[in-house]
């Protein structure tokens, strides 16, 4: 299994770390130990507590490191089981690490503590229409204790990582999150991904604090300006690492052409909140229905929801009234008319 606790060598120099995180949603987080003769530049931190640092400490020492030998960390975007280390691995081992410059909406919410964050994802949800969630939600601590710290540098787009060990290009994907980057080693087909295309599941789209109404676009926008870069390598931040990097892209912008076709089917001539579409779609691989889902997850369905919504307003399949959505007059469709992303061929029309 890719979670289980064995650093894997990619290449020589290039190790995969898999350390736990809490809960069983996810098995495991991958972060990258990137060898060069000053040391080790990681990508990804881990979650943050005793438990993360003592599987990355172990990781490391199976290749012959120390956590004294890191550098930096580059964080491909703001979620806690990413970021979480940071805070500890500049405090006692003075590592500074880099995020992406357009987290920081994101981290200034998360920094203002809980009130703040809550109070920013109440008001979101109230405007889905979902505000019987809110109760069940206060009972969860949504920050989960990471210590959200400012990073010591930006990062943009465009920006070249000259490590010893290779060069790396910083890649923007908004999408999962506003600030979201990948980095791309050219001259070795080496592509780290974070949570942008992932091998077994699909990412989410926009979980963030004041999530832009774009968050769809902005993904499937950025799925397929990477699909056709040189990667033999595609190193996600969960789940192993695979070679396919367009065949993944292509199952993901289907997955996503589906879920519009059926958000849209399920739109009449009522106005609907994205909270009673959500409902009446099916969730996970396994098909579940929204009320069978745990109170996060139902969350998330919910804001997954209003991110298709607003690629179908936005398509012309589907209009917005007062915060609500339904069918275009008369029930017709006028698929196409907006071009959000080109398909993965480079012909015209829609994901």
């Amino acid at each position: 299994m890719w979670s289980d606790p064995e650093v894997e060598t990619v290449l020589p120099g290039v190790h995969r770390i898999p350390l736990p995180l809490p809960g069983d949603a996810l098995a495991a987080i991958n972060v990258y130990a990137l060898e060069h003769p000053d040391g080790v530049t990681m990508v990804d931190s881990g979650w943050h507590g005793d438990r993360s640092l003592r599987a990355l400490v172990a990781g490391l020492a199976q290749v012959g490191l120390h956590l004294d030998d890191l550098r930096e960390v580059l964080v491909t975007h703001v979620h806690g089981d990413h970021i979480g280390q940071t805070a500890h691995l500049r405090s006692a081992h003075d590592v500074p690490f880099a995020l992406g410059r357009d987290e920081r909406v994101a981290l200034s919410v998360a920094r203002g503590g809980i009130p703040a964050f809550e109070a920013d994802r109440y008001a979101f949800l109230q405007r889905l229409g979902a505000d019987e969630l809110l109760e069940e939600l206060r009972t969860a601590d949504p920050l989960h204790g990471v210590p959200w710290e400012v990073p010591d540098r930006w990062l943009d787009d465009g920006d070249r990582l000259e490590l010893p060990g290779g060069v790396f290009d910083a890649i923007a994907t908004p999408g999962h999150t506003r600030g979201h980057v990948c980095f791309h080693d050219a001259a070795r087909g080496v592509f780290l991904v974070g949570d942008h295309v992932l091998p077994h599941i699909t990412p989410s789209v926009g979980f963030e604090p004041s999530p832009t109404p774009t968050a769809l676009a902005d993904y499937l926008a950025s799925l397929a300006r990477v699909r056709s870069l040189p990667a033999t390598l595609v190193l996600p931040a969960h789940g192993s690492v695979f070679d396919d990097l367009a065949g993944r892209v292509d199952e993901l912008l289907a997955h996503h052409d589906r879920r519009l076709d059926h958000t849209e089917a399920l739109l009449g001539v009522t106005a609907r909140s994205a909270y009673e579409v959500a409902q009446g779609l099916r969730w996970r691989r396994r098909e579940i229905p929204f009320d069978q889902l745990g109170v996060g997850d139902r969350m998330l369905a919910t804001w997954e929801t209003a991110a298709h919504l607003e690629v179908l307003v936005a398509q012309g399949r589907a209009q917005r009234q007062r915060g609500k959505y339904l069918a275009l007059a008369g029930g017709s469709s006028t698929r196409g008319v907006v071009d959000l992303v080109p398909s993965p061929t480079g012909a015209g029309g829609g994901p």
